[in-house]
Parts: structure tokens; C-alpha cells; sequence
């Protein structure tokens, strides 16, 4: 038996968005993967009630969490205060060995610091690092780090690009994933001190199949240097400035359409176009360097994301993709001193 545990307070629309969610991943689920619902029991109940009657209870456990971490509070604050929130259960489980994988749409900065406390890193991984997929012309690029390690040096760099291999091989099923270094231009002689140090580190990293220096206008065409690109390793900073850049570019794409070609939108054709502009598609972003399958979603997350989340998070877990970090880390993963 496999179970996801699912933070069912985290989202703007909590818990109705989670359990809805949660019921359309029961359908598309083989019987052995059974969801806990962690929360406010007497909300969830409520929520399940309102989500009709076919919804598979018998493959649901609700795991009562009373307190709730809060959008505006302060992470570290937050887990310490909030011992029996839904986010610190819902990874208690995980760390307990009762849970495979834990989602939540909640405070992204609390999930991060109770996954590095409960959790742990791997040995060798320096810093956790979101990865964050981004739409592109060909197949969807994965970018780590998307906002988790704001400054980062280089050696950690080379780290997000192990994660990012691991992540691509195992989740995304790229064999021989490709690895650029987002810069300002492809040239060996540009960036800042840090990047330049991590391209050269990069050249020499066995394991990786390095590209070279890529540029932001690569992400969206999903290619580079005449290659696939499949993985992008940055900074948290700059990857998560680049990711609400993508999502506001697609928010603008559409309207656009809808007051210039209105009709185009009824066509059959841009049902797909905007299948993959829609970050729902996606569903969420994995925490990766953590001894376990953590996934973040976005806060405003509508049921469609939460079961495409619960799907990335099926997968990681049958991929086994915490025990491949930790086999990446413990030999491809020493990076050149």
C-alpha cells in the first residue's frame, strides 16, 4: 500500500479544493494507493459531504491537524508555534514512515523549513531546491531552483543540477537528461563571479550531461545550443523571478487573445495551447534534496492542479526518486572542489 498524505488546509479554498482534488485522483489510482487527508476533521467531513457520494471513503483516512499555518506567517515561526498544524503532521507522517509523500498548497517558506527539519537532507546535498516545471515550444523544462535557496554559490549550483538530472530521469522520463546554466549570455567569459565558477565546475561534474551556459530565452523555445534542453539549474532568486515572469506571460497571452481574435479561443486546437500555459496542468513543484517526496503547490491551486500534484507525487514515489537522489549524491554527486 502506498499513501499520499495531502495537506488539506493549504490552499485559498482549503479544504474544499483539496478533497475535490483528492477525489478525482481516487478514480485514476490503482487500489493500492490510499490518500490521508490531513486538517480539521469536522472541516473535511463537511467538505467530503459536499463533494457528493462518489467519492471512495474506505480509501481515505483523515488525520486531524487543528492548527493551520497561515499565508502571512513567518515559516520557522510558524512550525515551532504550530506543532500540531497541518503541515507539520502531514510530514510528521512521512517522517514516522506512515506516509509516502506529502502535498500542500499552504505557506510555501513553512513547508520548506518543516521539510529540512523533519525530513533532512540528503548527505551531500547542500541546500533543498524546488523544481519548478516551465512550458515550452517542445517538452516542459524543469528549472532548480524556483525560489527555495535565494543565495547560492556555486558548488551548490552543480548540487541543483544533480537534483534536477535525478528529477528528469526518474519523474520526467528523460534517460539522459541535458543541463544548462542560466545566464546572460552563452559565452564562457559571461556572468558573475558565481556563475562563471559554476560553469566551470559544471564542465568537470561526472554525472551530468552539461550544455553549457544557456540564456532565459532558451526556456520557452525548449531548446539550446542545438540540443533539447531539460533541465535548468539557477539560483532561487533568479528562478523564481522568471517563474511569476512565466505565469504572468501566459495571464497576458490570453487576454490578449480574448480582446483581439476572441473566436480563436473557440477553436478545438487552443484547448491544448492552453492546457500547457495552465500551471494546474502541472500540478505541483517537488522539494527535492529532502530524504523524502515532498510537492508545493501554488496557493491558489484549483482541484485540477491538486489531483495533477497527487499524480507527480504517485510518480515520484514509484520511481523511487528519493533513493536515486541518494544514490546520485553519494557517487556521481561529489562535486569537484
Amino acid at each position: 500500500m502506498i499513501r499520499i498524505a495531502l495537506d488539506a488546509m493549504g490552499s485559498d479554498k482549503a479544504p474544499q479544493v483539496e478533497v475535490e482534488g483528492a477525489a478525482e485522483a481516487l478514480k485514476e489510482l490503482p487500489p493500492e494507493f490510499q490518500l490521508q487527508l490531513v486538517g480539521r476533521k469536522a472541516e473535511i467531513e463537511a467538505a467530503l459531504s459536499r463533494a457528493g457520494g462518489d467519492i471512495d471513503r474506505s480509501r481515505i483516512e483523515i488525520v486531524d491537524a487543528p492548527d493551520v499555518v497561515g499565508m502571512g506567517d513567518k515559516p520557522l515561526a510558524a512550525i515551532r508555534g504550530k506543532p500540531r498544524s497541518s503541515i507539520a503532521v502531514g510530514l510528521g507522517l512521512q517522517q514516522k514512515e506512515k506516509s509516502d509523500a506529502f502535498i500542500s498548497a499552504g505557506n510555501t517558506g513553512a513547508v520548506m523549513a518543516a521539510s529540512t527539519l523533519l525530513l533532512r537532507l540528503h548527505p551531500g546535498v547542500q541546500r533543498a531546491a524546488i523544481g519548478a516545471l516551465f512550458p515550452s515550444a517542445g517538452q516542459p523544462v524543469l528549472v532548480v531552483d524556483g525560489g527555495a535557496s535565494i543565495d547560492c554559490d556555486a558548488r551548490e549550483l552543480v548540487g541543483f543540477a544533480h537534483l534536477g538530472s535525478v528529477y528528469a530521469r526518474d519523474v520526467l522520463g528523460r534517460p539522459n537528461p541535458t543541463v544548462g546554466l542560466l545566464n546572460i549570455g552563452e559565452e564562457d567569459e559571461k556572468g558573475n563571479a558565481v556563475v562563471k565558477e559554476a560553469h566551470q565546475l559544471l564542465k568537470q561534474t561526472p554525472g551530468i550531461n552539461y550544455i553549457g551556459n544557456i540564456e532565459g530565452r532558451d526556456i520557452p523555445v525548449g531548446e539550446a545550443r542545438g540540443q533539447r534542453l531539460d533541465v535548468v539549474t539557477c539560483d532561487g532568486f533568479v528562478g523564481n523571478v522568471v517563474l511569476k515572469f512565466y505565469e504572468s506571460a501566459g495571464r497576458v497571452f490570453v487576454s490578449l487573445i480574448k480582446r483581439e481574435a476572441p473566436d480563436v479561443l473557440q477553436r478545438p486546437e487552443m484547448a491544448n495551447v492552453l492546457k500547457v500555459l495552465d500551471y494546474a496542468t502541472y500540478g505541483g513543484a517537488p522539494l527535492l534534496g529532502v530524504q523524502g517526496v515532498v510537492i508545493i503547490c501554488h496557493g491558489a491551486s484549483p482541484a485540477e492542479a491538486i489531483k495533477n500534484a497527487i499524480r507527480v507525487a504517485v510518480q515520484a514515489v514509484r520511481s523511487h526518486l528519493s533513493d536515486d537522489i541518494a544514490a546520485e549524491f553519494a557517487h556521481d554527486g561529489k562535486i569537484p572542489a
